[in-house]
């Protein structure tokens, strides 16, 4: 069973019922904790949400009207982006970091690799004003999207105003993503005994965690914290992490760490894109630690691995896919639209 927030109209209450979307915008899944985003200054829609849809499927909101938010991340790699180790931009211009996976959302306190934003509302300012990335700004978008004869209507039915503006923009795009939730893997059938690991997927959950959980902690397969986990600084990047952010030195190499929902398909990994392979990521987790003083200190005991131990590892992270999640038409590329702007 699970809980169901059903949050129309502004209002929030809770039943008990399957996890199954008829109408319903958004759901907490059994034994999962409370989301912590305040819905009540952002009640969820369903006109809202599918505003959200377009807006982060419409390249309008960069310069030049070349990207859109799905450009980096695409719902058919868990909303991350594979095709290079760095998010590309506009004129296809380097970024700094991994574009991170998107799911989830509603129970994250902070964004972005280093925590530069504090809230899903705001998270869009940062890629639209980047100028490695969509190099516009909420003004620029805000007037284009005026300007069409899509929008200024779904803003109307959406917040009962067709008079666009940043705030609700960018409250529209925070609806979409906050119903980009991942709870269908097969690992989620085990827990709700709807099925059963394999011999050698039931070693690599029991390994799992022994040796990862401290930081990848279940349900959502991360502790929302930032953690040095050992990795050498790329000269090129001299990328400080979350220091960059609180200009802390206990800060220094701390990157936010990352969910594994969905890890089959959400590579390269780690915030520079490094690691192609799933192999690789274990391998530097037992013969590549680079030690310095903010090294987590889940880390600082080594961690022994045969081979086999590894294969048994991935082969229960593979569990961790939601394929209902990587191909959910509510989320997808909303032809009937866009494709009619």
């Amino acid at each position: 069973m699970t809980k169901l927030f059903l949050l129309l109209i502004g209002i929030c209450f809770t039943i008990s019922g399957f996890a199954i979307f008829i109408g319903n915008i958004f759901y907490v899944p059994e034994n999962w904790p409370q989301p912590v985003y305040d819905f009540s200054k952002n009640p969820l829609t369903y006109e809202k949400v599918e505003l959200g849809r377009a807006l982060f499927y419409d390249p309008l909101l960069s310069k030049g009207n070349s990207i859109s938010c799905n450009s980096c991340h695409s719902q058919f790699t868990a909303f991350a982006h594979v095709d290079h180790a760095l998010s590309h931009g506009i004129d296809n211009l380097i970024g700094t970091r991994n574009a991170p996976a998107l799911m989830n959302l509603a129970w994250q306190k902070s964004f972005m690799w280093d925590g530069a934003i504090n809230h899903l509302d705001m998270q869009p300012l940062a890629p639209i004003a980047n100028e490695k990335e969509m190099a516009s700004n909420i003004d620029s978008v805000v007037k284009k999207l005026q300007r069409t004869k899509l929008y200024p209507t779904l803003f109307l039915k959406a917040f009962g105003d067709s008079i666009i503006t940043g705030e609700h923009t960018l409250k529209a795009i925070s609806q979409f993503m906050l119903t980009l939730i991942s709870n269908n893997s097969k690992y989620d059938s085990v827990m709700r005994k709807q099925a059963t690991f394999t011999q050698q997927e039931k070693k690599g959950y029991k390994l799992f965690k022994i040796n990862c959980s401290g930081c990848h902690l279940e349900p959502l397969f991360t502790n929302q914290q930032f953690e040095n986990n050992g990795l050498y600084v790329d000269a090129t990047l001299n990328d400080i992490g979350r220091m960059k952010i609180t200009l802390a030195p206990n800060d220094s190499l701390k990157f936010k760490v990352p969910s594994l929902r969905n890890i089959e398909f959400s590579y390269p990994y780690m915030h520079d894109g490094r690691f192609k392979k799933l192999s690789d990521v274990l391998n530097h987790y037992t013969s590549g630690i680079y030690q310095s003083k903010t090294l987590s200190k889940k880390l600082e005991t080594p961690i022994l691995l045969s081979s086999n131990d590894k294969v048994d590892i991935i082969s229960f992270l593979l569990t961790l896919t939601d394929r209902n999640f990587l191909f959910k038409t509510d989320y997808s590329f909303p032809k009937e639209l866009l494709l009619k702007q």
